[in-house]
């Protein structure tokens, strides 16, 4: 009998920092940018063990997603899933208006979570201020958006 693993899903906690970027550099992502106590970072475990994770760097009434990652025998179960879905929900319990990512591979995927395409000249000057966004993804890189409160300012 298969026994079923219990997924949680957790804010990122100091004892966390080295399995998050652990799991970015296993996924080829960013972690020189990293805040340091990680705030907005939601991790999922199993059984104590991080298998994922995924960031919101809040500026003002707007957001960057970051850093979602699953390891890849983790992978195909809805995790990342999960926490997209959780940081979207915080986004707009918090009144955020928008939130916006810096893709390179995954356009696609975040397309499913409403996520557009948007023009590199029309993001906000505090997500262009952002090493992501300035310097450490490529200008060839995809920046999508999705608005969370219409009625946010």
């Amino acid at each position: 009998m298969l026994k079923m693993m219990t997924l949680s899903i957790e804010n990122v906690r100091p004892e966390d920092r080295e399995t998050v970027i652990a799991l970015l550099q296993q996924a080829e992502l960013l972690t020189d940018d990293l805040p340091p106590e990680l705030p907005g970072f939601v991790i999922a475990k199993e059984q104590e063990t991080g298998i994922g994770v995924a960031g919101l760097e809040r500026f003002g009434t707007v957001a960057l997603l970051r850093s979602v990652a699953v390891e890849p025998q983790h992978q195909g179960r809805q995790i990342a899933a999960q926490l997209v879905d959780r940081l979207l929900e915080t986004a707009q319990a918090d009144g955020l208006a928008n939130v916006y990512l810096i893709t390179t591979t995954a356009d696609r995927y975040f397309e499913r979570y409403g996520f557009l395409p948007v023009d590199r000249q029309d993001v906000p000057e505090a997500i262009q201020q952002t090493q992501q966004f300035s310097a450490l993804c490529p200008s060839s890189a995809i920046v999508m958006k999705r608005t969370v409160n219409n009625n946010a300012a």
